[in-house]
């Protein structure tokens, strides 16, 4: 591999690092309201918002580029194709970050509310300092393991003309005919991609535990 191979390779893992970085925190952040909506004391607030988060995670994410980036791009305005990705890979992440807020939230003991509504802390205190700390350290886990599939998931958006790691390592593929060794290094990318994200996930966790045992 040749330093204008290699450069090909850093450019498409820094765009690959910031789709799944952007598309994290969209979700991440999308999936409060959405978290809201779906535990809404009003029904068909709840059923909506069931119904969105069902219909988001049915459909692939190449579909959802796919009519982003060619539909909407298309129709209605015209959108980059990181832009779309970063749309798309989003809001499936948005879903799906719902759902694990979800588990999270159900997982603590109804004794907390009971407490907090004793103690008068009133809803929104409840929340942030009794439920939610507890909460983000059983979604911890998870959400990490979702942003490691997020990462390999944001390889659809080749097919859109993002130029993340598999795009360069089919163009390269392409221009060289070594693609068994391109493809091998690209897998190496993702391997050095995910695993400092499972460390930081374990030593956080383990530091989370720690405090709770204490």
């Amino acid at each position: 591999m040749n330093a204008a191979d290699l450069v090909m390779f850093v450019r498409g893992f820094a765009w690959t690092i910031a789709l799944t970085a952007g598309s994290f925190a969209i979700g991440a952040t999308l999936a409060i309201p959405f978290l809201a909506a779906r535990r809404s004391r009003f029904f068909p607030v709840r059923l909506l918002a069931s119904i969105l988060i069902q219909i988001i995670r049915a459909i692939p994410p190449i579909l959802w580029l796919f009519i982003i980036f060619f539909g909407l791009g298309i129709s209605l305005f015209p959108i980059s194709p990181f832009v779309a990705a970063l749309a798309g890979l989003g809001l499936i992440a948005a879903a799906n970050m719902t759902e694990i807020y979800r588990g999270a939230l159900n997982s603590i003991h109804h004794g907390q509310w009971e407490a907090s509504t004793a103690l008068d802390l009133g809803r929104w205190y409840t929340m942030r300092d009794v439920v939610a700390p507890q909460a983000f350290r059983v979604a911890l886990p998870s959400a990490a393991s979702y942003l490691i599939g997020l990462m390999k998931e944001t390889a659809v958006a080749s097919t859109i003309g993002v130029t993340e790691l598999v795009y360069q390592g089919n163009q390269l593929s392409q221009l060289t005919f070594r693609g068994l060794e391109i493809f091998a290094i690209v897998g190496l990318f993702y391997i050095l991609l995910s695993l400092p994200v499972a460390w930081l996930t374990r030593m956080a966790d383990a530091h989370l535990r720690s405090k709770v045992a204490r």
